[in-house]
């Protein structure tokens, strides 16, 4: 996939060669009031170009930057939610140990934690 993306970013940058040896003209370009800009065609229409981009690249930037930062403490919730949920883990005598104890098993409560609503029943 990475020789793809190569090979894609070295067709556009040899296409934006030609073209700039192709038009490499001067261009007049009346500002406002009296300022007049003399510049050459590519490089007119590369910084037009960028100037564009510009705020879609700053927007991408910092939904980035939110969709990490939401990612981060997501996971930081999923490890706390993991960490206190975990029933402890059973113990078990090694091998080569002399130990006599039976293993002792934690069954973690499975009861519903709130006592179901009594039902009303009375004479209809």
């Amino acid at each position: 996939m990475q020789f793809l993306r190569t090979a894609f970013w070295v067709v556009i940058a040899v296409g934006l060669a030609f073209f700039c040896m192709a038009n490499y003209v001067p261009v007049t370009v009346r500002l406002w009031g009296d300022m007049v800009m003399e510049t050459k065609l590519p490089v007119l229409l590369i910084g037009a170009f960028l100037l564009g981009a510009l705020p879609f690249w700053i927007m991408a930037r910092a939904t980035r930057w939110r969709l990490k930062r939401r990612l981060h403490s997501t996971e930081k919730a999923l490890v706390v939610a993991t960490a206190a949920a975990a029933p402890p883990p059973v113990m078990t005598p090694q091998p080569g140990f002399a130990d006599t104890s039976p293993a002792v098993a934690i069954v973690p409560d499975t009861s519903p934690s709130t006592p179901a609503p009594p039902s009303i029943t009375g004479p209809a």
